[in-house]
């Protein structure tokens, strides 16, 4: 019986450990910027198939055919990788987790980047403008101060959610190889899934499977966020504004932090040169200072070491 526990405690620890060792790598490390990162290989490989593809008849079917191609072709390469390096040693195969783990978690960089808008907006409005182009989609040619700084702030929500969270999910459900293949859905949809003309046929299949893809994150995220921070009597308020966001899952970590800040996101946005306009969430337009910020990044780490903890339970318990 003592050897039957003690076989399967060291089965469960062995089992946690590339995890935690990607995990805490992204937290002390963040993202390098000379390192190779796969993110950046994923996006040349997207470019180049839509510059070769996007173009002439059946772009939906075209960037279908390239959308499912490459997400179910990094799943199978990254299992593929992994049954191979276990045959030969198991714990290269371990240390390959971990080292995909990392590439695959953004929290300590997401932070980093938004205390950065917020440190140059105080020096000049285009020094804000120039590091909040950074991390986010929309035109910050014209962006006010508030602007600038609620673009930081609604990006930061969002992406614990695309960054974080989703990751961490996926690598629940379908461990390493799920965790690749979901940051090359979010890739594609960052690179492709734009309502424009150039690519509202070729990227909408991408920009779906982003929207299934993030259902559940977004809004586990949205709980975590109210829950560790003893905000859950703020949940009408996160289930009224998320539902009402022009993206199904984007609202919904957006609405949490304005919640927790009462303040106001949303508003049209300029993209490509086109206004977007997007519904208001929440109803406090208060200027935002440096203090919110520090606010939402506490509230970012606190959600991310929920959602770790929680992956390592259930790695325990499954």
């Amino acid at each position: 019986m003592y050897n039957f526990f003690t076989f399967n405690s060291t089965h469960y620890i062995i089992g946690i450990i590339p995890f935690l060792a990607g995990w805490i790598g992204d937290r002390l490390l963040g993202d390098p910027e000379r390192w190779w990162h796969p993110v950046v290989t994923f996006g040349k490989v997207i470019a180049y198939g839509e510059r070769r593809l996007n173009k002439g008849d059946n772009q939906f079917l075209k960037g279908s055919l390239m959308t499912f191609g490459l997400i179910i072709g990094t799943y199978l390469i990254c299992l593929l990788i992994l049954t191979l390096s276990g045959i030969l040693n198991e714990g290269l195969r371990l240390v390959l987790i971990a080292i995909g783990v990392f590439y695959c978690l953004a929290g300590k960089t997401l932070a980093t980047e938004v205390r950065k808008v917020f440190e140059a907006v105080e020096q000049s409005t285009e020094a804000g403008r120039k590091q909040v182009s950074r991390i986010v989609g929309r035109d910050t040619a014209n962006l006010s101060p508030q602007e600038i700084k609620t673009a930081a702030l609604e990006t930061l929500s969002e992406n614990l959610s695309d960054g974080v969270i989703a990751p961490m999910f996926w690598y629940l459900l379908l461990g390493l190889p799920g965790m690749m293949a979901y940051k090359m859905v979010n890739t594609l949809d960052s690179m492709i899934g734009y309502k424009n003309e150039r690519y509202l046929k070729f990227g909408a299949c991408a920009a779906r499977i982003d929207d299934v893809a993030n259902f559940i994150p977004a809004r586990l995220t949205a709980f975590l966020m109210l829950v560790t921070t003893g905000n859950w009597d703020k949940r009408a308020f996160v289930y009224r504004y998320g539902k009402a966001h022009a993206s199904p899952n984007s609202g919904y970590p957006e609405a949490a932090l304005a919640a927790i800040l009462d303040c106001r996101f949303g508003g049209t946005h300029d993209y490509f040169g086109q206004p977007i306009e997007k519904p208001y969430i929440g109803t406090n337009n208060r200027p935002l200072t440096f203090a919110d910020m520090q606010t939402a990044i506490r509230v970012n780490e606190r959600t991310e070491l929920a959602m770790g903890l929680i992956v390592c339970l259930f790695v325990i318990l499954f």
